[in-house]
């Protein structure tokens, strides 16, 4: 199994699929690679696919430690020098939007682009959801009403696959710490790479506005909205949000 060792001892693993342009892939909070599985066949038969868990997700090891979002970014800036690799477009999904947003803002020289998926610029600014969902079956908040109620096959076998390596209790907590310390609503409009912004219309996690913020704020940011999608609009309609992502992309590289 590939594995990057960073300087405090913590092992991130990573996977490596395709080629062509290098596609660095950032996972939600708690999430995982095989998040991604529906995703990563389209991705990598046109770009060099490299997915990695968070230390506190999946394979990476998870200490009980103090995190920031610049853990993350330090994390991903090691990533990249272990594997030679001098700018990449970066995708970040949720939790790993926010990482992506710092990481271009801190190290404008790595980014080749940047795809900003169902995240916000933090939540002094962020614009709060205020749907509710059972109690008893919190994941439902992730899919659209009408996704869930549809295709409960496809729910239950994400459950299925996101439970085979479960996130402890404190890498949670310090994730979550990391999130509200996070604000990059001011310097967006310092941002200068190729910014596209991808949203479901129907996330019950992350408001769907907060992707109008984003694209209002970053420079000639563009917005794509996936009608009826919810936050994993990427396993709701994966076709779709592939297509997205590397039709953006082609057209910088045309």
């Amino acid at each position: 199994m590939p594995w990057y060792r960073r300087p405090d001892g913590c092992r991130l693993y990573y996977e490596l699929h395709g080629r062509g342009d290098p596609l660095l892939l950032l996972e939600g909070l708690g999430g995982d690679i095989p998040g991604w599985r529906r995703n990563i066949p389209a991705l990598s038969a046109e770009l060099r696919v490299v997915a990695y868990d968070f230390r506190g997700n999946g394979r990476s090891d998870k200490p009980d430690q103090p995190m920031t979002i610049g853990t993350f970014v330090d994390d991903t800036i090691g990533l990249l020098d272990h594997l030679g690799i001098a700018s990449a477009h970066l995708y970040g999904q949720s939790f790993g939007g926010m990482v992506v947003q710092e990481l271009a803002l801190a190290h404008p020289d790595r980014v080749r682009s940047l795809i900003l998926a169902c995240t916000h610029a933090g939540h002094r600014r962020a614009v709060r959801v205020t749907a509710t969902v059972p109690k008893d079956r919190p994941w439902l908040a992730l899919y659209s009403r009408e996704f869930a109620a549809q295709h409960p096959d496809h729910v239950a076998d994400d459950l299925r696959v996101g439970g085979q390596n479960p996130q402890p209790p404190e890498a949670a907590r310090r994730q979550r710490e990391a999130v509200q310390e996070f604000d990059a609503y001011d310097r967006l409009p310092e941002i200068r790479a190729p910014t596209l912004v991808l949203h479901g219309t129907e996330d019950r996690v992350i408001h769907p506005a907060n992707a109008r913020i984003l694209a209002e704020r970053i420079p000639n940011a563009r917005l794509v909205l996936l009608q009826g999608a919810g936050h994993v609009y990427h396993s709701e309609q994966p076709d779709t949000a592939d297509r997205a992502v590397l039709d953006f992309i082609v057209e910088l590289n045309p």
